[in-house]
């Protein structure tokens, strides 16, 4: 109930500020509104098929959502509270599917719908649709980070990470050896959460050990020997200016800016960057080149007995609970997902495919000759933490790991830990 409360709470304090759907009998096939991220016109086109599909059962609108991740929540949060009927499909950001279905914001995933949208899904997808144990969302794209490198950088510092696992250390030393720049993501924002979380995976750890408890019973493994790993390789990449001077500031985009540049050497990022380095390569902006320097692989250990387990991001499809057509809604969702969709979004737009199947198509292959190992990212990937109280948690982190040069392994997962337990506890304020 106490939570219940709380997300009833995020949404009605401005819920009357916000303009419903306007109420209207409907002619014609049901409309269905899709609120979507923005991209590049993928979803539209996606909608716009399977309105056509569809056969007169229903179509399909789509409205866009915010550009960042925390005011698509912020709407969709308060919109929900207030019962707004005119969402009936939403791509959501996995990190918050826990804070709207506690509340019951989502509808239920009829049982034959969850198995078939669970059919060759790859595991970190269906990690970050699940909640409680039970899918909760329809698995969409999936997003992974790779390794990205230049080969004639590591060929110089002799190592080779397409023949296999390499560590923080090595690419640090490497990068160091030939004084460039490593390109990741310090910026006091969603990335530098994305950034620990990784890093404290790929040590064996988690940022919360009982995630499904309330938040006076949350457990926070930060001060642990994997929090002090993650905290080790941020502080160092910081101190030691290993990034360069725009690390405090560098999200997704500023890292591939650097990457790119005459000092770029190693770089964990999305696969985004792959499609646009090659659209500057075409304006005339870069030089080939630089493409074919270009090499990748799996993100770096953390440890090196242990796997890494990569940043897990995309996008997954909620069904509106208040919805005046929730089995429609969810037979448009079995359309969005198919593998034939999703392998025409990851060429079209870049998002990687959470269903294996789109990896065998052979315009994917053509354009990300990654594709094999962006798959293979996925099943390794660890989704953030899922709790309804991820935006306290993620909060926290940014404010007490940022900026990455004040950030020691000695001390900074202990007050990590204790600011976090403190908001949580509601005698903290972030």
């Amino acid at each position: 109930m106490r939570r219940r409360t709380r997300a009833l709470a995020l949404g009605t304090a401005l819920a009357a500020l916000l303009p419903l759907a306007a109420c209207s009998a409907e002619s014609g096939p049901p409309v269905l509104t899709w609120f979507i991220n923005p991209d590049d016109g993928g979803q539209a086109e996606i909608a716009k098929r399977c309105t056509d599909q569809s056969g007169g059962a229903y179509s399909i609108e789509v409205s866009i959502l915010p550009r960042d991740a925390a005011s698509q929540r912020e709407q969709l949060a308060r919109r929900l509270a207030a019962s707004d009927s005119s969402i009936d499909i939403m791509s959501l950001d996995p990190p918050f599917i826990p804070e709207l279905s506690e509340p019951g914001f989502l509808a239920p995933i009829p049982d034959d719908v969850a198995t078939k949208v669970s059919q060759n899904v790859v595991a970190g997808a269906l990690a970050g649709a699940t909640w409680n144990g039970k899918l909760v969302t329809v698995p969409f794209w999936a997003n992974t980070q790779l390794l990205w490198y230049r080969k004639s950088v590591a060929a110089a510092a002799g190592i080779d990470p397409a023949a296999g696992p390499v560590t923080w250390k090595q690419i640090m030393d490497a990068a160091k050896s030939q004084d460039k720049f490593l390109s990741v993501q310090g910026a006091k924002a969603e990335s530098l959460t994305v950034w620990i979380n990784a890093l404290v995976a790929s040590a064996g750890g988690q940022i919360l050990e009982n995630p499904e408890a309330p938040a006076d019973e949350l457990k926070l493994g930060l001060d642990t020997p994997a929090g002090k790993a993650a905290a080790d390789i941020i502080g160092t990449i910081g101190r030691e200016n290993l990034a360069g001077p725009s690390l405090p500031t560098e999200d997704e985009g500023v890292s591939l800016t650097v990457f790119q540049g005459d000092r770029g050497s190693f770089m964990v990022n999305w696969p985004f960057v792959w499609s646009a380095t090659n659209a500057s390569v075409e304006q005339g902006t870069l030089p080939q080149s630089l493409v074919d320097d270009i090499g990748w692989a799996l993100y770096p250990q953390t440890d090196a007995a242990q796997q890494s387990r990569p940043p897990y991001g995309g996008i997954n499809l909620g069904i509106g609970a208040f919805s005046k057509h929730v089995d429609l809604a969810f037979d448009a969702a079995q359309c969005i997902v198919t593998p034939e969709n999703q392998a025409y979004y990851f060429v079209a737009n870049g998002n990687p495919p959470s269903n294996t199947e789109s990896y065998n198509d052979p315009a994917v292959t053509k354009a990300f000759p990654m594709a094999d190992v962006i798959r293979q990212s996925l099943e390794q990937a660890a989704p953030r933490p899922q709790t309804p109280y991820y935006n306290e948690v993620s909060t926290g982190l940014q404010e007490t790991w940022h900026p990455p040069s004040s950030v020691n392994p000695e001390t900074t997962p202990q007050k990590s830990t204790e600011f976090i337990t403190a908001v949580l506890h509601g005698e903290q304020l972030l």
